[in-house]
């Protein structure tokens, strides 16, 4: 009996943002439910056509692990949570001062500076609900969820404590060290969660867990890599944000430090390293590899 058909990855991407999408507008209040403002400036942002990278790698990685992996895109839709307040507040005059985002007006001038931060929190006030509510997992497996997800939002290696270091490196020399405090926190940390949130979920031993870490660690470099990259070479209108504010705010960059040839090398780089991490696994990680080069290789 012949194997059915893989869908393309196109298709399975597809798919699985619009399952994602789903269960976002099944937690997220809706637009009429009071206080009206926040509900409308969270959806805003939330359904404005993000690619939902992180829970697909979450759903990816816990497909990797397990069939019975029932009920994991809740879990998985909780990093598209975290990652659209991070957006939200990065967005701000305070921050990285942008008007436009996944190409219309980012939130706060459409609503207000004081009605965005409130939308970012109340995201990520949201994220933890969600994980403390979810079904088919042990209490065991639901704290250490709200663990991961915590840890790679927070200060110490997570999303916040390099969102810091990018902030205070502006206009600092640009040096390979002080690049990667930034970018393994500030967008590494949530990727690499991403694909650990799945894992868990699915009941992945020490080892499958160690091997999906270190995954997650080479394809949120990657990704990085190439957004900065694209930051340099990609209109706005492809970016769906403001091109060149990297190196208008003097900020720290893959290209700033190594040069746009050597940051390419070093994607290509990451996406085999990323490769080579799943070797344990057989072609249940196909998707997780797949996903890889599609990080890579992407053009917005």
């Amino acid at each position: 009996m012949t194997k059915p058909e893989r869908a393309s990855l196109q298709d399975y991407l597809a798919e699985r943002v619009q399952a994602i999408d789903g269960v976002l507008d099944r937690w997220v209040p809706e637009e009429s439910i009071e206080p009206a403002s926040i509900h409308k400036a969270m959806r805003y942002s939330l359904f404005a056509g993000g690619k939902r990278i992180r829970p697909i790698l979450a759903i990816a990685a816990a497909d990797s692990i397990s069939d019975a992996a029932s009920g994991v895109e809740h879990a998985a839709a909780t990093l598209e949570l975290v990652h659209t307040y991070s957006l939200i507040h990065d967005d701000l005059p305070a921050l990285d001062n942008d008007d436009l985002r996944r190409g219309r007006p980012t939130c706060h001038k459409v609503f207000g500076e004081a009605i965005a931060i409130l939308a970012g929190d109340a995201l990520l006030t949201l994220s933890f609900e969600v994980l403390s509510r979810i079904e088919h997992v042990s209490a065991a497996q639901k704290i250490r969820l709200v663990e991961e997800l915590a840890r790679a939002g927070g200060t110490v290696g997570g999303m916040i404590g390099g969102q810091v270091n990018d902030l205070e490196g502006e206009r600092k020399n640009a040096t390979p060290a002080l690049l990667d405090s930034i970018h393994r926190a500030k967008t590494g940390a949530l990727l690499r969660a991403s694909a650990r949130v799945g894992a868990i979920y699915a009941g992945a031993s020490e080892e499958q867990l160690e091997a999906i870490s270190r995954y997650g660690e080479h394809i949120g470099l990657a990704f990085q890599i190439i957004d900065d990259i694209l930051d340099v070479q990609a209109p706005s209108e492809a970016l769906g944000k403001t091109a060149g504010k990297d190196e208008a705010q003097q900020k720290i960059t893959f290209p700033a430090v190594y040069g746009l040839e050597r940051s390419r090398e070093m994607a290509e780089e990451e996406r085999v390293a990323a490769h080579a991490a799943l070797r344990m696994f057989d072609d249940r990680a196909d998707r997780l590899r797949e996903i890889a080069d599609f990080i890579v290789q992407r053009k917005t």
